[in-house]
């Protein structure tokens, strides 16, 4: 695996499985402050929200300029949808408000749907998101109750399959290009259908030809960290 800390300011891939209601950018610190006194390059390569589990790519020391490379790779996802009702966030963070009837929706209508988002398409990003117009958050400007003039985006759906069906859930995998944001994936869904649908649940499974299968949780990678400094230095709190 790791022989040493050098290893790490040398350049080093780290596959990480993130946990539940961590951000992105929680991960990123955990790691880097396990390297201190060191100070050292920590980036990651693709945000996963809060409420995501699953891959994330962490680069460290030289690696970090590779990450455009690593971000921009096609990803794939499993999740969970509940149809029936929309939230504001298009997901867990906010509650439900609008609700519909879903007792007449067939399992073959919302198989039938997939089809409508395969190829090239263009979606909304969600209020509540991160990316920046001058200068700021969506979602801070969302929090405050201000109109957010949202910019479609032009993104891929590689595949898009139904793998199971128990209403009000629908659990689904999807392959997609760098920007896709799954929860308007899954409102869209829902409209498409003349319904709603929020996103339940939301794992990264792969980033390129890397897998979920090969990450490591982060209190692991961060312990192997500290241990590595205990043998160099004779101290594991350093």
């Amino acid at each position: 695996m790791f022989k040493n800390i050098q290893d790490f300011a040398d350049g080093q891939l780290l596959l990480v499985n993130k946990p539940y209601e961590w951000t992105s950018f929680d991960v990123v610190g955990k790691i880097r402050n396990s390297f201190k006194p060191l100070k050292l390059k920590v980036g990651h390569a693709g945000t996963l929200d809060p409420l995501a589990t699953g891959l994330l790519i962490i680069c460290t020391g030289k690696m970090t300029k590779q990450i455009d490379t690593f971000q921009a790779e096609e990803k794939e996802y499993t999740g969970t949808m509940i149809l029936g009702a929309t939230t504001p966030t298009y997901d867990l963070e906010s509650e439900p408000e609008v609700k519909f009837d879903t007792s007449h929706l067939t399992d073959e209508q919302i198989k039938a749907a997939c089809a409508q988002f395969i190829g090239d398409i263009q979606q909304y990003p969600p209020a509540h998101s991160a990316i920046k117009i001058d200068g700021e958050r969506l979602y801070e400007k969302a929090r405050r109750g201000e109109d957010v003039e949202l910019r479609l985006r032009n993104v891929t759906i590689s595949e898009f399959e139904i793998t199971r069906i128990e209403l009000p859930e629908v659990d689904f995998r999807v392959v997609c290009s760098k920007g896709t944001y799954i929860r308007s994936l899954v409102n869209d869904f829902g409209e498409v259908l003349n319904n709603g649908a929020y996103l339940s649940k939301l794992t990264r499974t792969r980033s390129g030809n890397y897998r979920i299968e090969d990450a490591h949780e982060v209190l692991e990678l961060v312990n192997t960290i500290r241990e590595l400094k205990a043998i160099q230095t004779g101290s594991a709190d350093l």
